[in-house]
């Protein structure tokens, strides 16, 4: 037999599934989802609260909907302040950073700060966001250190060429 699935977004704000429309029915006599519990089947987009889909409404009958809802239903990812770091340190780096000091310590803490917001943002995509800053921080950084060696290595060729030259005219 066929069982439709779905998926359900828990209490927690977690995402869990797919499970069977059995499993969903026993979890409305556990208690663990109620008329209000956003659901949506496997073949559809549209997330719906429980009340909504006909094959659930006997299980629903005998439950009560909570008058108060402790944890949002939708919870607004936040921009990761790490990420915003990252970038701020890359975009430093490649400017204030390689006029006095190399890009030095703005690259390496850019660095660290986008990959620790990558790190962040990937444990928990769902309330975090920012991944473009986070990578274009990054990229500023890496950048920032690649232009560092290249700029120390033409300088020491120049010191060597110079030095050839001096002893050349000798």
């Amino acid at each position: 037999m066929n069982q439709s699935m779905y998926r359900i977004i828990g209490g927690d704000g977690r995402e869990y599934g797919p499970i069977t429309a059995d499993q969903v029915r026993q979890w409305i006599a556990e208690g663990r989802a109620n008329g209000q519990t956003r659901a949506r089947a496997e073949a559809s987009a549209t997330w719906r609260p429980l009340t909504e889909y006909l094959e659930f409404a006997s299980a629903l009958a005998g439950t009560a909907v909570p008058m108060v809802i402790t944890t949002p239903i939708w919870v607004t990812p936040q921009t990761n302040s790490m990420a915003i770091g990252g970038l701020v340190m890359g975009i430093l780096s490649c400017t204030i950073g390689l006029c006095c000091c190399y890009g030095f310590p703005f690259n390496v803490l850019g660095l660290i700060f986008s990959l620790t917001a990558l790190s962040q943002i990937k444990a928990s995509p769902a309330t975090q966001q920012g991944r473009g800053l986070a990578m274009s921080g990054m990229v500023l950084s890496i950048l920032s250190i690649g232009l560092s060696v290249l700029r120390v290595a033409l300088f020491g060729a120049v010191l060597s060429a110079a030095e050839i030259l001096d002893k050349l005219h000798k």
